[in-house]
């Protein structure tokens, strides 16, 4: 006996927009049964991990902090998702954006004025970009697939990071401490009220309705789609393939470094070894959870910033691991492809004599 899957004739209308929620579900589902397995309280667990960051002030602007650059890289990954282009190193990329960014505040810390945050903005897009110029390039000229290229990149930027603020970039009166000079005044991002919320949250809002436009309203949206969907068609149409293999590489990781640099400027306020919890991955899930769609990613995004405070509430209050939230967005990126997958294909089994 033999399990294949079948093409559906129409794939189901209803269960697109209902399988988030279905995935969201059996993420929940599964997750009780670990915490039980693990000798916790599911329902005490669960309402730590998804209801207790929802509860105060505080915990929900550390939410709306965390939803920030996962919006930011979400938006630029779905637009290249769309178009069957597989960006996997968004996480080098925010690196990146935060090196190339993070060089006014170093070199020129004298230089403060609103241009100056501006050119950090404008310098952390180029860092991102040009590292996801790389596997944009191999894709086009050689044939490479971009998705084991741009996730290579990853380890070399970080590690990168790691030399730069271990050397030549530590702060030279930081205690021997790896990590750079303290950013301060326009080195830094606005940040709203007495709490951690920052301009960053607005930019990606911003972003993600520009996106949300292009997608709908514009020729480039179109193009995009058609190539993702039918490539034939598309080269038909004249629309270039390799110019939008350009385009959404070029993009998703200029919002990956803006994202990079915004969290060194924000949050962090300077350069260290670890600058981010895995937005660059966690941002694929995102993307897929918002049904590749710009505003699907905003509420995507909260979501996955409520399991990052939720994670580190079960492991504070129940001594759970730290990877407790790791586990829960993997096994939602599986519930999700899982429903995708079923919504195009039917299970069927192929006996000795033909389909059961």
């Amino acid at each position: 006996m033999q399990l294949i899957l079948e093409k559906r004739a129409q794939a189901s209308a209803i269960m697109n927009v209902a399988s988030p929620v279905l995935a969201i579900l059996l993420t929940v589902i599964l997750g009780g049964i670990i915490f039980a397995a693990m000798g916790q309280p599911p329902l005490k667990a669960l309402y730590i991990y998804f209801i207790d960051p929802l509860t105060n002030m505080w915990s929900i602007e550390e939410v709306l902090v965390k939803a920030a650059p996962l919006i930011l890289i979400g938006i630029g990954l779905a637009v290249t998702f769309r178009a069957n282009v597989w960006n996997i190193g968004a996480e080098g990329q925010l690196t990146a954006g935060a090196l190339l960014g993070a060089m006014i505040p170093i070199f020129f810390a004298e230089w403060q004025s609103p241009l100056a945050l501006l050119a950090m903005f404008a310098l952390g897009m180029i860092g991102g970009a040009a590292l996801a110029a790389i596997p944009a390039l191999l894709k086009i000229r050689f044939g490479v697939n971009e998705i084991l290229t741009s996730l290579m990149l990853v380890y070399i930027a970080q590690l990168l990071l790691d030399w730069l603020v271990r050397g030549p970039w530590k702060d030279p009166h930081g205690y021997n401490f790896p990590k750079s000079v303290a950013f301060d005044g326009w080195h830094l991002v606005p940040m709203f009220g007495d709490g951690r919320v920052h301009l960053g949250l607005f930019i990606a809002l911003a972003l993600a309705v520009v996106l949300f436009w292009m997608m709908n309203r514009t020729i480039k949206g179109f193009e995009i789609k058609v190539i993702g969907r039918a490539p034939r068609a598309g080269a038909f149409a004249g629309f270039s393939k390799t110019g939008t293999v350009w385009f959404c590489f070029l993009l998703s990781g200029a919002l990956a470094g803006l994202a990079g640099i915004i969290e060194v400027a924000g949050p962090i306020g300077q350069l260290q070894p670890r600058i981010s919890p895995s937005y660059g991955f966690t941002a694929i899930i995102v993307a897929f959870l918002g049904r590749l769609n710009p505003i699907g990613v905003i509420f995507a995004g909260l979501l996955l910033a409520i399991s990052y405070i939720g994670g580190e509430g079960v492991q504070i209050e129940l001594g759970v691991s730290d990877k407790t939230a790791q586990v829960f967005q993997g096994m939602l990126l599986f519930f999700i492809l899982m429903c995708d997958t079923l919504i195009h294909y039917r299970v069927r089994f192929l006996g000795a004599k033909g389909a059961v």
